[in-house]
């Protein structure tokens, strides 16, 4: 492989909520855990699942499919929350599964298409045709950023 393709190309988490893939850059993911009790906040949105304690750091879990506006599911065997690093601090995000990590080359990201029916697609980077599948590339930090306040790293 070439330099100019290596620096061209960036991985990226691959995860699956209902039955669609996204993913996301593998540079914003702290750790994955297998999905755990959350202590729930009073009155905090419907997709703020709860905090929980991460090596002394209160972190909040947002439940990606209730934050998409995804028909919510039990919790599976394969329920993970994913640990993003985001600005200073971290926010988890629950997701159906892990499928794998995957490297794109910039041109292997389209952009997202534009819908007039005032659909928020602000979140998605682009989209990714992968093995016959297609990746919704998300930027979850801009999505989250502004919805819940990150936990400081420690």
């Amino acid at each position: 492989m070439l330099a100019a393709e290596r620096v061209a190309r960036a991985e990226y988490l691959a995860f699956r909520l209902c039955d669609e893939e996204y993913a996301i850059d593998i540079l914003d993911v702290r750790e994955i855990r297998a999905h755990e009790p959350v202590t729930r906040i009073a009155q905090a949105p419907a997709f703020l699942k709860g905090v929980i304690n991460l090596r002394g750091a209160i972190v909040p879990i947002v439940d990606l499919r209730s934050r998409f506006g995804l028909p919510a599911a039990e919790r599976e065997a394969g329920t993970v929350v994913v640990i993003l690093a985001l600005g200073t601090g971290y926010v988890g995000v629950a997701v159906d599964a892990v499928v794998d990590v995957v490297a794109l080359a910039r041109d292997d990201v389209h952009p997202a298409p534009s819908f007039e029916a005032g659909i928020d697609t602000s979140f998605i980077r682009g989209i990714a045709p992968l093995d016959g599948r297609m990746l919704i590339v998300a930027d979850l930090a801009g999505l989250l950023e502004s919805a819940v306040p990150a936990a400081k790293a420690a």
